[in-house]
């Protein structure tokens, strides 16, 4: 008897992580985002085909807008699809979006994408971190602390 090939959806929860924020970026402050995307980048997304490893924030006439989110093209689409890299508007209250762009008008700072997930109610949700970018000596520093865990928690668990 074959088997089913079954397509599982992502419903709620993780689509895509990027676990270099934290290690390239100090991050002061998350802000948890709205999308506002078209219905092929939903179906996509479902399909967990996405990547924000290199998506930033940037501010354009008042809004923010997330730029370089890689959402990769729905295979069954019809005859309408959506460009994969395109910027993508963030839903916040007016005032987070006033917080976040005089943060970002300082020297350094920048708005990064951190995890795109599905929340309970079924909507995609972008958690940005407001941070500025660390120094070499500061990843070495985060990289000895992480190490220093490490052992630590071996030499408890002997």
């Amino acid at each position: 008897m074959a088997k089913k090939n079954k397509i599982e959806y992502i419903s709620k929860g993780l689509v895509a992580h990027n676990r270099r924020a934290n290690f390239d970026y100090l991050i002061e402050e998350k802000f948890v985002a709205g999308l506002q995307l078209s219905g092929t980048e939903v179906k996509s997304l479902r399909l967990g085909h996405a990547n924000i490893n290199d998506a930033f924030g940037v501010e354009k006439d008042g809004e923010l807008y997330i730029s370089n989110m890689f959402i990769a093209e729905y295979t069954n689409k019809g005859y309408t699809s959506h460009a994969e890299k395109r910027e993508r508007k963030l839903l916040l209250k007016k005032k987070e979006i006033t917080d976040i762009i005089n943060a970002l008008s300082r020297k350094g700072a920048t708005l990064v994408a951190m995890r795109l997930f599905f929340d309970n109610n079924g909507l995609a949700k972008l958690e940005v971190g407001l941070g500025r970018g660390k120094k070499l000596y500061d990843k070495r520093e985060t990289i000895k602390e992480r190490d220093w865990k490490i052992q630590k928690a071996r030499l408890l668990a002997n």
